[in-house]
């Protein structure tokens, strides 16, 4: 089996990336389009992370940070795929990117109803905050 390589996405990797959501994402979401993920990448090139195997697409990340706090949403790995390591390495890709920013925690959107997802955060060391509906992980002591 031929390693992952994880990089940053490229304008000219966005409409595959848009298409892997449609296979193993799950939910959608309201930037999920065209010039939505175009905003993100032309505001934050590094953001938007792509796991590849032999330069197919096998996961993505968006490991975004505001200055005060980093945010992960769409962390998708193909279903064929799971439970190979992939999820996690991208959030290690994303937690390091996060450390070189500066940043102390990383939260992440879960949806409610994803267990196979709340298993994965949990396993990465996430965990739920109720009363704000997010996880979250210390990334420094």
């Amino acid at each position: 089996m031929t390693e992952v390589r994880i990089r940053a996405s490229t304008p000219e990797d966005l409409d595959t990336v848009l298409a892997f959501w449609k296979v193993a994402a799950e939910g959608t979401s309201i930037s999920d389009d065209r010039a939505g993920v175009e905003r993100l990448v032309a505001r934050d090139p590094e953001a938007l992370l792509l796991a590849e195997r032999d330069g197919e697409p096998v996961g993505t990340v968006i490991a975004g940070f505001d200055g005060w706090r980093c945010h992960l949403y769409r962390l998708a790995v193909h279903p064929d795929l799971r439970r190979q390591g992939i999820g996690s390495a991208l959030l290690a890709a994303a937690e390091e990117r996060f450390v070189r920013l500066g940043g102390r925690r990383a939260d992440a959107m879960v949806l409610t109803r994803n267990e196979t997802a709340h298993h994965a955060w949990g396993a990465a060391g996430y965990g739920p905050e109720e009363q704000w509906r997010r996880w979250v992980k210390p990334l420094t002591d």
